[in-house]
């Protein structure tokens, strides 16, 4: 039996670029063939794809890393390095991620094929070749490849489901589900007997089709964590019709006006918007109610059971699913993309110390090899067309100071 998975974790990690190649023309009759360096290939991305096929989280529970394939490195002969593999993971529609440390929403891949960019794939290093100009007849280094961002992230499932069945413990939801669908629940005459959603889709008699979901009981105090309604709270954000199922043969204390009046109060607390949905309010178990009782609830009322009221329960909840659906503008699949800024900034760490951040200035450090000569010689000419010189000065950096780039650093001098 499948089992249903609503939240996990998720390590992303993109491919790395290859290297370029340091390679020189080396043909006899050719005079001064020059470099011929070929460029290392890009990592591959890793793509987060929504997929209405797809159920759960449950592939992620057990196996949370995904990993995307590296570039090639370049060859000589300006053969370039082939290009990683790319990775598209499917979640299902209404998954929500999150950074898994700072909890920012980073995207929300509500509808079907809805595509976020989860993790960048590194760039590949430039062979030699790349660096031939007039005052460098023959350089000697190349770029080495770019490391693929690498993160760890937060799913949660928000289901997504026409009709979300709302209730306290035991009042007959994974009945009634049972009844209008296939979905086999679990069904005991105990509380808490679902302990995850369950959805099913119903089919009525014109050809219309719509999904129920039967969310875990709440209780009085839901939306500050009482019982387990507060894990689920979240899969009824996203349904267009709520059903609230009254027990008018409660076991307690509770009677079927405080029951309306709690559930719409951990509703309206949880969200707000929750309150203005279109909803039914139903009484349910009237084969096992005080008949004087079910003749003073002022609403539909059902039995599983006996099947009573049930059709015409459903015909109204077709209807207004219907009507929800209607006034809902056509969604289209989104591609989310993070650009990323290539400004550099400086930040004093210490007294005697600054750090430079910014995209374009770490991949000038990073991507060279710094114990090359001609290499530290390229990131000097690359740091300064970046003004990094013009920024250390304006922020009060002085003779000696230590400047870190990344993990490398320097002293800094004026004459940079």
């Amino acid at each position: 039996m499948s089992q249903f998975v609503d939240e996990c974790q998720l390590n992303v990690r993109a491919g790395d670029g290859g290297a370029g190649c340091v390679s020189f023309r080396r043909e006899g009759p050719v005079a001064m063939g020059g470099p011929n360096g070929g460029d290392g290939g890009r990592g591959g991305d890793i793509w987060l794809v929504a997929d209405r096929n797809v159920a759960s989280l449950l592939a992620f529970r057990d196996h949370p890393h995904r990993n995307a394939g590296s570039g090639v490195h370049g060859k000589g002969k300006d053969l370039h390095g082939r290009r990683g593999e790319s990775l598209e993971v499917t979640v299902p529609e209404g998954t929500v991620v999150r950074d898994m440390y700072s909890g920012e929403i980073l995207a929300d891949l509500a509808n079907h094929g809805d595509r976020w960019l989860a993790a960048h794939g590194g760039r590949g290093g430039r062979g030699n070749a790349r660096f031939l100009t007039n005052r460098r007849r023959a350089p000697s280094f190349a770029e080495q490849g770019e490391h693929g961002e690498e993160r760890w992230l937060k799913l949660e499932l928000k289901l997504l489901a026409d009709v979300a069945l709302v209730g306290f413990p035991n009042a007959g939801k994974s009945t009634f589900i049972s009844v209008i669908s296939a979905a086999k629940p679990k069904i005991a005459d105990y509380p808490f007997t679902t302990l995850e959603p369950n959805l099913g889709v119903v089919r009525f008699d014109d050809g219309a089709e719509f999904v129920v979901a039967d969310i875990p009981g709440l209780i009085e105090g839901a939306a500050e964590g009482r019982g387990l309604g507060h894990r689920f709270l979240r899969h009824v954000e996203r349904a267009r019709v709520l059903c609230v199922l009254v027990d008018l043969a409660p076991v307690d204390d509770t009677s079927p006006d405080d029951q309306v009046r709690i559930l719409l109060d951990e509703l309206g607390e949880y969200d707000p918007e929750l309150l203005t949905r279109p909803r039914v309010v139903v009484g349910t178990k009237t084969d096992m109610a005080d008949p004087d009782l079910v003749a003073a609830w002022d609403g539909p009322v059902i039995s599983s059971i006996t099947r009573q009221g049930v059709r015409e329960l459903v015909g109204r909840l077709a209807s207004l699913v219907h009507e929800a659906r209607d006034s809902e503008p056509e969604a289209e699949g989104r591609v989310i993309l993070r650009p990323e800024s290539d400004a550099a900034w400086v930040e004093k760490v210490d007294d005697n110390e600054w750090r430079v951040h910014g995209r374009k200035v770490l991949r000038a450090v990073h991507l060279n090899d710094v114990t090359t000569p001609d290499a530290l010689s390229y990131i000097d000419e690359r740091l300064a067309k970046l003004g990094v010189p013009k920024l250390l000065s304006r922020a009060g950096a002085t003779e000696g100071d230590v400047v870190w780039i990344g993990s490398f650093s320097f002293d800094y001098h004026r004459d940079i």
